[in-house]
């Protein structure tokens, strides 16, 4: 059957007056503005008919430009009764064309607001080279963030939770006077779904492996997912400097995996660095631009953008805040796009140094703001000509994913789950995720998903990021589940509203403890004998630089009691920024050793001064707890 693809005309950008062409499949019901579409119905094109939907005998006739009665007569003949008025599936259609000459093509019609599954093919004169979008893949702390910081001179591996990546980061290198965009994935194993979203979006892979260590399990995932994307690959042997380093070792490894050097008739490229000492990483980024060139990567930088959320959060200041990778066509500062479910006028466009620009062409990692609220990672986004346009293709897509059914009950805590375990009545373990950055949620739930124990199921009731409200209280308390909070922590009035409705909440930082929390309770042996209970909450009113002391938080204790030299967080719009010790702590002049619900305060922070007005700070401490 024939497969010559057919092409409709995309989105342009009126100012520019281009119009580059979709193929492959037919898009309906386009906005209004800012498209141009050819002429809808069937055709004959080179001996192919190319059909979309059903026909009825007229209108087959119609476009096949022969009698009605032709037809009528031919499939009588074959033992079939038709009327001109009826309907024919594609086998019938097939025949008819086969009968008078034709091939047949059936297209399928994509509608407007699944944008994310249009084939897109530009005119020639139109594609400028594009900087290559380069992966760092591998297995957790064989030093991919070290590597991404000796390239751009930064120090981010330092700021990381359990030293270990756990969100997707996009940064921009001028090397020879060409960029490179490279993402910087997370290593550990329950990041699996951020690394495959990595691959999807990337033209070459950096894998990383630790010349001491060698292939380790994510090494292999990280090669899986690179060859399922069909994208080109360059190892780099890291840490060549250490004792015990043997990088012909990896090579050994990575050649009974099918991965073959260059230097033994492979196709791979091998590059022996050290990301801490800055060795060999300049023979690695002409490395990469060699692939690029190879690659011959094009983008059509005159239409409107598309490409694909790496991260998404919701800040304080900010409100929603999106990571996005432009792909192709160039975002402007003030287009308005659909992301996801949702859509928003990009109201400030900025690079990975804070540094705002007013467009971004193709390969280039932006961070937007002005969206309606928090996309989810990997999403796929699309900019339109109009507000309407972007607010009515949302609403199709939030209305076509949005169809839940909250069923009703009462809240359950992990106790219960024992109990309820061993006593063969839970099947179904009911949980709600909610994560600083919408990748860790997602990372979160795939882990939990993974798990398995005969018998019990884990059913992800909700996953999203922020912080958590009364909305997911509600939630859970109607659908008997349990709340896991990911580097974020409840407010007083949440936790008031939790005990209320019996709901429990479980918060962790890091991943293995929580999966690991989980799995025991699945299997029926969770023994706590250490249980965090919160003392208290402030809000931080006023501050005070001091030299020598630093800042003092004047605060207001909103709930229970905060003790001198207990522990303590930093809570900024329930997302956890510090954790430390109360240092000091005065009422008025005087040195105090509490204060109570409805009282002031003034006090420090050990080692954390970058305290904000409006920042809550409670205090907690560890109980142990008699073991079942």
């Amino acid at each position: 059957m024939a497969d010559k693809k057919r092409k409709y005309e995309d989105f342009s950008r009126k100012n520019e007056g281009n119009q580059s062409n979709l193929t492959g499949k037919r898009i309906s019901n386009l906005p209004s503005k800012g498209v141009k579409g050819k002429k809808e119905g069937p055709k004959v094109n080179n001996g192919v008919f190319t059909y979309a939907g059903s026909l009825t005998v007229s209108q087959l006739a119609d476009q096949l430009q022969i009698s009605p009665a032709d037809i009528i007569k031919y499939l009588f003949m074959q033992g079939k009764m038709v009327t001109i008025n009826a309907s024919l599936d594609d086998e019938l259609i097939g025949e008819v064309c086969l009968e008078y000459g034709y091939d047949f093509k059936k297209e399928k019609i994509v509608e407007a607001e699944n944008f994310e599954e249009l084939e897109i093919e530009d005119d020639e004169k139109d594609l400028k080279e594009r900087p290559p979008v380069v992966t760092i893949m591998g297995h957790v702390d064989h030093g991919k963030t070290t590597l991404i910081d000796t390239i751009r001179n930064s120090n981010i591996a330092a700021g990381e939770v359990g030293a270990i990546t756990q969100a997707i980061g996009a940064y921009q290198k001028e090397y020879n006077g060409k960029k490179i965009t490279f993402i910087d994935t997370p290593g550990h194993e329950a990041f699996t779904a951020m690394r495959s979203r990595g691959a999807s979006v990337t033209d070459i892979v950096v894998l990383v492996v630790a010349a001491d260590d060698g292939v380790m399990p994510q090494t292999r995932e990280a090669i899986d997912h690179a060859k399922a994307a069909n994208v080109q690959m360059i190892v780099a042997v890291n840490k060549i400097d250490v004792p015990g380093a043997n990088p012909q070792h990896v090579k050994d490894q990575l050649m009974a995996l099918n991965i073959i050097p260059e230097e033994y008739g492979g196709d791979t490229i091998f590059c022996e660095i050290s990301a801490k000492k800055n060795i060999g990483i300049d023979n690695l980024l002409e490395n990469i631009l060699l692939k690029s060139e190879m690659l011959e990567l094009k983008a059509n930088p005159k239409r409107y953008a598309l490409g694909t959320v790496l991260e998404a959060k919701l800040d304080r200041g900010e409100g929603p805040k999106a990571t996005l990778l432009v792909q192709n066509g160039t975002l402007k500062s003030s287009d308005y796009v659909v992301v996801g479910t949702i859509y928003g006028k990009v109201r400030r466009m900025t690079n990975e140094y804070k540094k705002t620009l007013k467009v971004a062409p193709p390969s280039t990692p932006v961070s937007i703001i002005g969206l309606s609220d928090v996309p989810s990672a990997g999403d796929s986004f699309m900019a339109f000509p109009t507000e309407k346009e972007a607010k009515d293709i949302a609403s199709k897509r939030a209305q076509a994913k949005n169809e839940r059914e909250m069923r009703s009950s009462s809240g359950m805590s992990l106790d219960d789950l024992y109990n309820r375990i061993h006593e063969g009545e839970v099947q179904n373990i009911n949980v709600i995720i909610k994560a600083d950055v919408a990748g860790s949620a997602e990372a979160v739930a795939e882990s939990l998903r993974k798990l398995k124990v005969d018998g019990v199921n884990i059913n992800i009731i909700r996953s999203s990021a922020g912080a958590i409200t009364e909305s997911d209280i509600l939630l859970a308390s109607a659908s008997n589940a349990i709340i896991y909070g990911f580097n974020v922590r409840p407010n007083a009035n949440v936790r008031a509203k939790a005990d209320e409705e019996k709901v429990e909440i479980r918060t962790h930082r890091i991943i293995y403890a929580l999966i690991e929390e989980i799995e025991a309770a699945m299997k029926g042996l969770l023994k706590p004998t250490l249980v965090e209970s919160v003392s208290g909450q402030a809000e931080v009113r006023q501050i005070w630089k001091v030299s020598k002391v630093g800042t003092i938080a004047g605060c207001m204790v909103t709930s229970g009691t905060l003790t001198r030299g207990q522990k303590c967080r930093i809570l900024r719009d329930g997302i956890i920024v510090y954790e430390g010790e109360i240092q000091s702590m005065k009422h008025g002049k005087e040195d105090a050793k509490e204060t109570r619900t409805n009282f002031e305060c003034g006090l420090t922070i050990t080692n954390f001064n970058d305290i904000h007005e409006g920042d809550l700070i409670e205090g907690y401490e560890m109980v142990e707890k008699a073991g079942k």
